[in-house]
């Protein structure tokens, strides 16, 4: 079926197993409700999940690439989120019924052969380089170290896993109690690149990080994903206005709801698709006021006159929209 605001198609699927991995994190096992083959994906893939609560957002495949027979999500319940982890985590329960759009992927593995791969993990995103990991050891490809880090142990998903022995050289686990001062030191991994290749999914702090201590290394071989540093919530965020330039009408945009969910709500259907500021789908002009942009997108040319109002925000009392 179709969503009005969606021209990809969507599919049904079974949750058969609902299971907390971390504290306020929980994996989610879809399967087709006729046993059916599903879409294949490759590591580093995702899916967009309509909601409970009516939002899509998107979540990274967390299982081996190789399963044919269902997938596997992680979600974390963010408190400062919009709502969309909130209703997956409290709302969603096994033999329930999600609708998804079919994989795809933007955190895509290369196809070089690189002298190792390092893979740098915080918190929830960890779900993606699990995939990645798990098509590595079905290839018989140790040539990899993961580097994965919480704040504390119990919100480390996957833990037991990766502190298995059989991984044991190849994983490293740590855990900063929220004090910087204890932060892992990474730049003795990253001084020099020696042929290695990168891939990096966390907080914005953490991403921040690497990319300062990558900054010497070729393009080609790093690599990063990040869904939720878009559209959390932050503490300065205040109410706006937006107008419609084409009609005049005027919508305030409240300070916990995107501006792409204040026109759903008042009737007007804007395309959209991952909802995180990642896909360029809901790229909208504005003629007049000063964006706060928040997305992974748009140029610094295109942030002229654009603005993606699934994440982005206004400086300005208003912002007016080519609308």
């Amino acid at each position: 079926m179709t969503d009005a605001n969606h021209a990809v198609m969507t599919t049904p699927l079974l949750v058969t197993r609902k299971k907390a991995v971390a504290q306020d994190t929980f994996l989610f096992e879809l399967k087709p409700p006729q046993g059916q083959e599903l879409p294949e994906f490759t590591p580093g893939s995702h899916i967009t999940v309509r909601t409970p609560s009516g939002q899509s957002r998107r979540y990274s495949l967390c299982n081996a690439p190789q399963e044919r027979d269902r997938y596997l999500i992680a979600v974390k319940k963010e408190p400062g989120g919009r709502g969309g982890s909130i209703s997956m985590a409290v709302q969603l329960q096994e033999g329930d019924t999600i609708e998804i759009e079919p994989p795809a992927n933007e955190f895509k593995m290369s196809n070089s052969k690189p002298a190792a791969t390092i893979f740098i993990a915080g918190g929830i995103g960890i779900t993606p380089i699990r995939s990645m990991i798990l098509d590595c050891l079905h290839k018989g490809d140790r040539n990899f170290k993961l580097f994965y880090f919480t704040r504390t142990a119990d919100l480390m998903a996957f833990r037991d896993e990766f502190l298995a022995p059989d991984l044991a050289e190849n994983v490293v686990l740590h855990h900063d109690n929220g004090d910087p001062e204890q932060a892992y030191d990474l730049w003795p991994i990253l001084e020099n690149q020696n042929g290695a290749e990168l891939y990096c999914c966390g907080p914005k702090g953490l991403m921040d990080a690497v990319r300062d201590m990558t900054g010497h290394w070729s393009d080609s071989s790093v690599h990063f994903e990040d869904f939720v540093g878009a559209t959390a919530k932050r503490p300065d965020d205040k109410p706006f206005e937006i107008i419609l330039g084409k009609s005049g009408e005027r919508l305030e945009v409240a300070a916990d709801v995107s501006i792409l969910d204040t026109l759903r709500n008042h009737g007007h259907l804007v395309p959209s698709s991952c909802e995180s500021g990642t896909c360029g789908t809901c790229r909208t002009r504005f003629t007049a006021g000063e964006p706060d942009h928040r997305d992974f997108v748009l140029s610094e040319k295109e942030k002229k006159t654009e603005i993606m109002i699934c994440v982005s925000r206004a400086r300005s009392p208003s912002l007016t929209l080519d609308l």
